[in-house]
């Protein structure tokens, strides 16, 4: 599975020179133990290179340094800078509310440089959100505001941000041309680190674009700067090279390009590590090798449990039941798809919980409390699907339950279980399952807009969804049916093929005699829903 390298770009992953490595790590009397000047804040936004807590600890003695000489932009700027370091340490709050206070701070004083820079850093923040639409607004501004004395480093950095979020909009061509012009200037300041940097970003945009032998050609390119340089490939660069030979069927070529990955210079942090022991193990199971492949699988593994690296630990448990099914190991296959999914599930969820404490930090803002609503929508929805979730179920059914119980008008659970999920996820693929949860989920939304203006659909976990209609008792029978006929003649051929998709529903509806509680209801629906299947499946089951 592809996984981007664009974000690499936005950190300024180069290779700081022996002068940069000295003056962030020097004495008390190097920089900032005067008064800062804008050429050396210029210095430290342009080399902000991988050593988070030497330049923490730099840019605070620069703010500092403003502070006693009461230059309120230059410290702004540092502060920019330390809450970057703080965001890459995992602090996305603080550094969100430092990014907003320093923009509402430059709007009101009309400091167009300070603008740009912090425009610069929101188009991060909001790009780690998730938020392309926000990301590019900002990351459009921060390069129309960059003054014309900026460095040209610093432009290429705002360059290649801006190309970044107009790929990741799906302004492809847009984000093209932006790379070129970064490309451009990094050939104009003989700077063949950065011009490397941004191929190697432009090539991964090329691959997930779907352009492999574009893609490929800038790889050559690749080669041939990394001989000017005259160093080896970073293993960010190694990495994606080999998805890229991986893209073109040319699996030993992609091994060999990851075989001594270890050997790399560590500039980069620990997952470029894990990232490209993955992509290994991965060219080395389609070349058939393996043992080899779950050689650096295993390694793999060990990074992540070790450096707690959730995402890519996640990507690591698919590869190993891809690898088990080479083997033949069917059984183990499906276990480690099983843990894969649940841990998978479980990573969306921490993931939206990491998003909402950022947005929360900056509720505090006027901005950010306008758009509050829109993000605890987010938060209540599958990922997946656009459904809501458990959470939003948990919250709203008690009170569709009281509201029916009040007012004497019935209300009607049903659980809807894909049949034989299972067998398509095994023998097609789980993207291919995951099309089938999504074309159903919007099966199950268009039939509640057209029958029940009022009625709750949710994906509950894995294959399993809900349905509750309000104000309705004896038709539910007619209603649940008309729903999985709708399912069983959807065209399914053009996603599974010859497999056919169809769903088992039960129900209970409010005066049972087992209570009118939201687990009494789920419960008795859960039980008919079960009696379905053990019917023959593709059947409603009500009483």
């Amino acid at each position: 599975m592809l996984h981007s390298r664009r974000g690499a770009a936005d950190l300024n992953d180069v290779h700081p020179s022996t002068d940069t490595v000295a003056a962030v790590t020097g004495s008390p009397g190097g920089p900032f133990f005067g008064a800062p000047t804008s050429a050396e804040l210029d210095e430290l936004e342009n080399h902000q290179g991988h050593d988070i807590d030497v330049i923490l600890a730099r840019a605070t003695r620069a703010a500092e340094a403003a502070e006693r000489i009461g230059d309120t932009v230059l410290g702004h700027r540092a502060r920019l800078v330390q809450a970057d370091m703080l965001q890459r340490e995992g602090d996305a709050g603080q550094a969100a509310r430092t990014f907003l206070a320093i923009h509402r701070w430059a709007k009101e004083h009309d400091v167009r440089p300070l603008l740009a820079r912090s425009h610069f850093h929101l188009a991060l923040t909001y790009h780690y959100l998730g938020d392309h639409s926000a990301s590019l607004e900002h990351a459009l501004s921060s390069v129309e505001m960059l003054e014309d004395a900026a460095p040209a480093g610093l432009r290429i950095i705002y360059l290649v941000r801006l190309a970044n979020s107009l790929a990741e909009s799906g302004s492809v061509e847009a984000a093209r041309e932006r790379y070129r012009q970064a490309e451009r200037l990094a050939v104009d300041i003989g700077d063949p680190t950065r011009q490397l940097m941004i191929l190697n970003n432009l090539a991964y945009t090329e691959l997930e674009a779907g352009e492999a032998d574009e893609a490929a050609a800038i790889m050559h390119r690749m080669y041939a700067v990394a001989r000017v340089l005259g160093r080896p490939f970073l293993v960010v660069e190694r990495d994606t090279i080999a998805n890229i030979q991986i893209s073109l069927g040319r699996f030993a070529e992609a091994e060999e390009t990851l075989q001594a990955v270890y050997d790399a210079p560590r500039w980069f942090e620990v997952h470029d590590f894990a990232d490209a022991a993955l992509t290994l193990a991965l060219a080395q199971r389609r070349l058939g090798a393996l043992d080899r492949a779950q050689a650096s699988l295993d390694k793999c593994r060990a990074l992540c449990d070790d450096q707690a690296l959730a995402g890519v630990r996640v990507r690591a448990m698919a590869e190993q039941a891809e690898l088990y099914a080479a083997r033949d190991d069917h059984r183990e296959a499906f276990e480690e798809y099983k843990r894969f999914h649940a841990a998978s599930e479980e990573l969306r969820s921490m993931q939206q919980e990491a998003r909402a404490r950022t947005r929360q930090a900056m509720f505090e803002t006027a901005e950010a409390r306008r758009d509050a609503e829109r993000y605890r929508e987010q938060a209540r929805r599958d990922p997946l699907t656009g459904l809501y979730n458990r959470r939003h179920v948990d919250e709203r059914l008690p009170q569709a339950i009281a509201h029916a119980l009040q007012s004497g008008e019935p209300l009607t659970v049903a659980l809807v279980d894909l049949d034989h999920f299972k067998n398509i996820n095994d023998t097609l693929s789980h993207d291919v399952g995951d099309r089938v949860l999504v074309a159903v989920a919007d099966l199950l939304a268009s039939h509640l807009d057209q029958t029940l203006g009022d009625g709750l659909a949710a994906r509950l976990g894995g294959e399993e969804f809900l349905v509750v209609l309000p104000g309705v008792g004896a038709d539910a029978a007619s209603r649940l049916d008309a729903l999985r006929r709708a399912v069983a003649a959807y065209p399914w051929a053009d996603v599974t093929g010859a497999l056919p998709v169809t769903v088992s529903i039960g129900a209970a509806t409010t005066g049972a005699a087992d209570g009118d509680t939201q687990g009494a209801l789920l419960a008795e629906a859960d039980r008919r829903m079960y009696v379905a299947k053990r019917a023959g499946r593709n059947r409603v089951v009500v009483a």
